[in-house]
C-alpha cells in the first residue's frame, strides 16, 4: 500500500469524524475557545503537529470519549483508534520511532466533572476535537515530521 493510498484514507476518515460531530446538533452551541471550568484535560489547538503529537493528542480524545460513552460519541472513538492506526502506518513509511501511545493516564478528575458537567464536557471535546482534526488536516497535505 503506498504511503500516498495512506494519507488519503487518512485524510477520508478525518473528514469523516469531522462529519460524524457535525451531525451531533448540540456541538454547535459552544465555541471550542470557550473556557468552561474544570475542563482544562480536553486539548486545545496546537501549532505544530507532528505525527506522534497528532496520536498522543488523540489517544487522550479518545479516552475522554470513551469515558462519555454516550452513543453519539462510540463511533467516533471508534473511528479515532482507526486513524491512530494510520497515523502509525505513515509513521511506518517514513521510519519514525513511533511508540504506540500509551492510553493516557486516568485523565485526572475526570470522573468528577462528568458527574457535574457532563453535557459541557461532551460538547467541549467534540467542538475541541473538531478543530484539531481540521488542523490535522491541513499539516498532513505539509508532511508533518515524525
Amino acid at each position: 500500500m503506498p504511503i500516498r493510498k495512506v494519507q488519503d484514507d487518512t485524510k477520508i476518515l478525518i473528514k469523516t469524524i469531522v462529519t460524524r460531530i457535525n451531525d451531533i446538533s448540540h456541538t454547535q452551541s459552544v465555541s471550542s475557545k470557550q473556557k468552561v471550568t474544570g475542563l482544562d484535560f480536553i486539548p486545545r489547538l496546537h501549532t505544530a503537529l507532528t505525527l506522534s503529537k497528532m496520536d498522543q493528542t488523540l489517544a487522550i480524545y479518545q479516552q475522554i470519549l470513551t469515558t462519555l460513552s454516550s452513543r453519539n460519541v462510540i463511533q467516533i472513538s471508534n473511528d479515532l483508534e482507526n486513524l491512530r492506526d494510520l497515523l502509525h502506518l505513515l509513521a511506518s513509511f517514513r521510519s519514525c520511532p513511533f511508540p504506540r501511545a500509551s492510553s493516557p493516564k486516568t485523565l485526572k478528575g475526570l470522573g468528577d466533572v462528568l458527574e457535574t458537567s457532563f453535557y459541557s464536557t461532551e460538547v467541549v471535546a467534540l467542538s475541541r476535537l473538531q478543530g484539531f482534526l481540521q488542523d490535522m488536516l491541513q499539516q498532513l497535505d505539509f508532511s508533518p515530521g515524525c
